[in-house]
């Protein structure tokens, strides 16, 4: 039996550096924007090679302006502290109009309050860091954007791009 060293630490299949991840990113909204940023920008801080994949909604990520929203709808664990405990939102109140825009604002609110950086900043840090950012073509030409949308320094890739970069990573995360 082996010791308790040898079972803690990470194996790395033989041609892979250690120091490498990649994130696909496929979500745009902005609870969902942290994630994978504070993720990359650490990595890359800490001397990991990062590459990001954006597709589907996570291309969001990238346009030049970010009107980020929360979505309540089907996220019950989503509690906000509010009148000294932690208030749970039905998915009925979804329904109402302006709800999103209203949740978005306290969450937007309550980060500020907290010191949580914006993610127009977590971004700026993490292509700063060195992570590389690749926007999905299918997704770019699916959803009829432009690279004038989006953020300079981007790579434009496809699926095969990311299985190439997923294969040769050491841990990959899908967000």
């Amino acid at each position: 039996m082996s010791n308790i060293a040898e079972m803690s630490s990470p194996k790395v299949k033989p041609g892979i550096d250690p120091n490498t991840m990649s994130i696909i990113v496929t979500k745009g909204s902005l609870d969902w924007a942290y994630p994978p940023f504070i993720l990359a920008s650490t990595a890359a801080a800490m001397g990991l090679e990062v590459t990001m994949f954006f597709t589907f909604y996570g291309l969001n990520l990238l346009m030049k302006d970010l009107d980020l929203q929360v979505s309540t709808l089907g996220n019950p664990a989503m509690k906000m502290p509010m009148m000294g405990m932690h208030m749970g939102m039905p998915n009925i109140v979804s329904a109402i109009p302006g709800i999103d825009a209203a949740t978005s604002k306290m969450m937007k609110n309550l980060m500020k309050k907290k010191g949580v950086a914006p993610i127009q900043e977590l971004r700026e840090l993490t292509v700063e860091a060195g992570a590389r950012l690749i926007a999905c073509q299918m997704t770019l030409d699916m959803f009829e954007y432009g690279m004038d949308d989006m953020i300079g320094g981007l790579e434009i890739g496809g699926a095969a791009t990311y299985i190439e970069v997923a294969t040769q990573s050491h841990i990959n995360l899908f967000i």
